[in-house]
């Protein structure tokens, strides 16, 4: 059975709230469709190390994230060119950005 699905716009909102309540700041670099946009998560780490987490499905049917970026993290450099491949694909995409020392998502998820 495949999980009910919140409007994007409300879902980024409450990511926002429950990462900034861990005291990970975050923010809207793109905004994109609130009815039914995707998203990717950019990670800021220390030392200036990134990734970018994708939305992808388990068989299932459930939500779940993988480092679109790969497992080591990357430079700014590789964070802007993979965004702007993904948002010349998909002009309906969120992007957002979270501080996340460890290079963990701040917020409940499933990660793959």
């Amino acid at each position: 059975m495949e999980e009910a699905r919140l409007k994007t716009g409300i879902w980024v909102k409450a990511m926002l709230r429950q990462a900034g309540q861990t005291g990970n700041p975050g923010m809207v670099l793109h905004h994109g469709d609130d009815d039914a946009g995707s998203a990717i998560i950019v990670l800021l780490g220390r030392g200036g190390h990134m990734c970018v987490l994708a939305q992808t499905r388990t068989p299932d049917g459930r939500q779940a994230w993988f480092r679109a970026t790969g497992e080591a993290a990357v430079d700014q450099a590789s964070v802007d060119a993979y965004v702007s491949r993904q948002r010349e694909r998909d002009p309906d995409l969120w992007v957002l950005e979270f501080d996340a020392p460890d290079l963990t998502p701040p917020f409940e998820t499933r990660l793959i």
